[in-house]
């Protein structure tokens, strides 16, 4: 018997007739999540004393023999990387991410990390958790910091920086799982499961041919070799990250294929993905020091939104209640900047390894700057601490 779609499916009927196979492939997707990710947080949660070493070592590339079943046969499957990886593809595609320097980091937080908060039913995990609100600047470097690590050359090999913060996070979305199911106030009837096999891919795409979509809108140039490399790291990323390998796409087309099925069935953002945009846009505030700071804090925040609106487009920009005022042509006014760059600057400037170099110290400065000197740790969450888990929801369910 096929499962009753979610509440937060929309226009289900168009996308059958337009997508036919993939529609069907998604809409099952939201019934399912990660088994070994969740058969080891359920280990793992018998075992708390053992459970960080397990992981350490786990994560490092090594078997922890002493572990239960499940933890090991979890850190098995992710050494068992599949044969269609191509090492070279893999180093080659993070020259791009650090070659974009800036343009990439506004590329992630007013595109990727806003895109998936936009939507109603994806975002509600994030809403429980409260993972974002509660500290802004830490949780937005430690997404910093895991995007650097799956981009850096021989980070996704096992063993390797970048392999081992994917299976954290992965562990950690398990463990949100575990929570959420034994919190009783998840309504899979309205959203499906939580962090499921949907909601993964979407969150795949938004690194990948969402982010390269947003270059591209800077004006960075992307060349087609560079673009499917990218495509192919992301592949490995989401595969680590326990997304079925049905759903990942095999190049930039089939990944815009089925980014435009997911925006068409998902709806407009709703209160939650509202207060998660404006929560990331106003993380600038109280992070400047001296006279005016409260001034540049508020030009930085308006120049964000202005970002944000033009990366999104004004639909979802007004969906979200943000400002449309001057500060909507920064995108504009950017790409004008690259484009003048590009044909005046010396050829010794336009060095893509020169700006490559830059790309790594803006990132490895805003990753540091937003950890404040403690490490980035991706350790399991023990509780729920959202707004939404603590009182709304349990308001909404009640009456509903």
């Amino acid at each position: 018997m096929t499962p009753r779609l979610p509440d937060r499916v929309v226009h289900a009927a168009t996308a059958r007739a337009r997508f036919p196979t993939l529609s069907t492939r998604l809409f099952a997707a939201l019934h399912e999540v990660d088994p070994p990710a969740d058969a080891c947080v359920d280990a793992l949660a018998q075992h708390r004393d053992r459970a960080d070493g397990w992981i350490a070592e786990g994560v490092a590339g090594r078997d922890p023999d002493d572990a239960p079943r499940a933890v090991r046969a979890f850190f098995a499957g992710a050494r068992e990387l599949p044969a269609w990886v191509d090492w070279g593809r893999v180093d080659r595609a993070g020259r791009l991410f650090f070659r974009a320097g800036i343009a990439g980091g506004l590329t992630l937080g007013a595109k990727s990390l806003v895109g998936g908060y936009c939507s109603p039913g994806g975002n509600k995990p994030l809403a429980f958790s409260g993972a974002l609100e509660g500290q802004v600047s830490r949780r937005l470097a430690e997404t910093g910091r895991f995007v650097v690590a799956t981009c850096s050359p021989g980070a996704l090999r096992v063993g390797g920086e970048g392999w081992g913060v994917t299976l954290r996070v992965r562990l950690m979305h398990a463990q949100v799982r575990r929570l959420l199911w034994r919190s009783g106030r998840w309504q899979a009837e309205r959203w499906g499961e939580p962090i499921n096999q949907h909601d993964m891919v979407a969150t795949s795409l938004l690194f990948s041919v969402i982010f390269l979509s947003g270059l591209r809108d800077f004006g960075v140039p992307i060349s087609p070799s560079e673009a499917a490399d990218y495509v192919h790291l992301w592949r490995l990323s989401g595969w680590l990250m326990g997304v079925d390998e049905r759903l990942l796409p095999h190049d930039e087309a089939e990944g815009l294929h089925l980014a435009e099925l997911i925006a068409l069935t998902q709806g407009a953002p709703d209160e939650d993905g509202r207060r998660l945009v404006r929560a990331l846009l106003d993380s600038p505030r109280g992070t400047l020091r001296g006279r005016g700071r409260e001034r540049l804090e508020t030009w930085q925040i308006r120049l964000g939104e202005g970002f944000c609106r033009g990366l999104l487009g004004d639909e979802l920009a007004d969906a979200l209640g943000l400002r449309k005022d001057a500060w909507r042509f920064a995108l504009p006014v950017a790409r004008a900047a690259v484009s003048t760059a590009r044909r005046v600057l010396p050829r010794r400037l336009r060095d893509p390894a020169r700006w490559e170099a830059l790309g790594q110290s803006y990132w490895t400065q805003n990753v540091e700057v937003g950890l404040g000197g403690s490490p980035a740790q991706f350790l399991l969450p023990s509780s729920l601490q959202g707004r939404r888990a603590r009182s709304r929801e349990v308001t909404r369910a009640s009456v509903g």
